[in-house]
């Protein structure tokens, strides 16, 4: 059986992902959750993600900044509180099109999370080097 426990961002190790990105794992199978995980991204000014789909679902909930949001083929500007829905295998994407810096909350429905880069087809698992390294190429 799992243990509750406390995970603050402030204390946990930041993954570079490369090109502005960097992410602070929260949850997942290391800390005993079954059925998801969690963590932070922060992108700086200009940064990021390449559209994408995930085996799993996500929400991704806007903490700070603003971003515009590729989902299934619309964009939308996101702000702070607006929380996205991505169905497992749906392409999406953000990019900190703003001078700011910008963070939001991912949470998947899963604990073995894998991420399919459109453009190359490439599958990687979720925060793996080979994902760190497929970031920074962007």
């Amino acid at each position: 059986m799992s243990k509750p426990c406390i995970v603050r961002p402030s204390e946990q190790e930041a993954v570079d992902r490369g090109a502005g990105l960097e992410s602070y794992p929260l949850l997942g199978a290391r800390t005993g959750a079954r059925a998801f995980s969690n963590g932070i991204t922060v992108f700086e000014p200009g940064a990021a993600v390449p559209l994408h789909t995930h085996n799993v679902e996500e929400s991704i909930t806007m903490l700070e900044g603003e971003a515009v949001c590729e989902v299934d083929g619309k964009q939308y500007t996101v702000r702070p509180y607006d929380t996205v829905y991505a169905p497992a295998g749906v392409v999406h994407c953000f990019r900190n099109e703003s001078g700011e810096m910008m963070r939001f909350l991912w949470c998947y429905g899963g604990t073995r999370v894998t991420r399919t880069f459109l453009d190359t087809g490439e599958t990687v698992a979720h925060l793996s080097e080979e994902d760190r390294l497929s970031m920074s190429s962007e």
